[in-house]
């Protein structure tokens, strides 16, 4: 697949990029608002496009065929930011993947979406904005997956996850960077995934067995 990643220079965004383009079924195209970014995204084995998800960013899906959509707008940022990137953001760019006829959109979301009251105050509006994006792509009419990880950690990945619809109950909610970014990756072309929602957690199964479960 020619894929497009959205987010490509954040912390997930770039592990994406390296694993698509360590991949022999793939191409990759990074899109980064940063022109300094460029150097790293082609060492990374990647097309680098300049592109702002506040701005008309329709180009950039030019002569690809799927999205990983990995951007956030960061916890240091605003409540104004959040919206703009982390929903309508998220949300243009599913209205032009579906312009441009994308066969596949993997969104990347978050944990508690399902029930952003539910959530701690201070992230309160990033899960609303979240959930805002995931409505949107799910009545789309895209071939879309979004996934929802639970605390992201800087650890190396185990290939070990827990996967399921909605959890209701968690003693441990964290899962490493790296097993989210396979998850996103691996969902691609695993037709289990293909109209699903689903959380996952670091946990007891591998990735591509839980993904196939679900």
């Amino acid at each position: 697949m020619n894929v497009l990643v959205i987010g490509a220079s954040g912390h997930t965004g770039k592990r994406v990029v390296k694993l698509l383009s360590d991949s022999s079924q793939h191409l990759v195209r990074a899109m980064i608002r940063k022109a300094s970014d460029t150097e790293e995204m082609e060492k990374l084995g990647s097309k680098p496009i300049l592109a702002d998800l506040e701005q008309d960013f329709s180009f950039a899906m030019n002569d690809v065929n799927a999205v990983i959509f990995a951007a956030g707008s960061g916890s240091s940022t605003g409540h104004d930011k959040t919206i703009a990137v982390d929903q309508e953001g998220a949300k243009k760019a599913v209205d032009f993947a579906k312009e441009k006829g994308i066969e596949r959109f993997i969104m990347l979301s978050s944990i508690g979406t399902e029930n952003p009251a539910m959530a701690p105050e201070a992230l309160r509006p990033y899960v609303i904005a979240k959930q805002a994006a995931d409505q949107h792509l799910a009545i789309s009419g895209l071939n879309y997956t979004i996934v929802r990880p639970g605390g992201l950690t800087n650890e190396p990945g185990t290939g070990m996850i827990d996967i399921s619809r909605h959890f209701t109950a968690l003693e441990n909610n964290m899962i490493s960077r790296d097993d989210v970014a396979q998850v996103l990756v691996d969902s691609l072309l695993t037709k289990e995934t293909e109209h699903k929602i689903f959380e996952i957690v670091g946990g007891s199964t591998p990735i591509e067995e839980a993904l196939k479960s679900i």
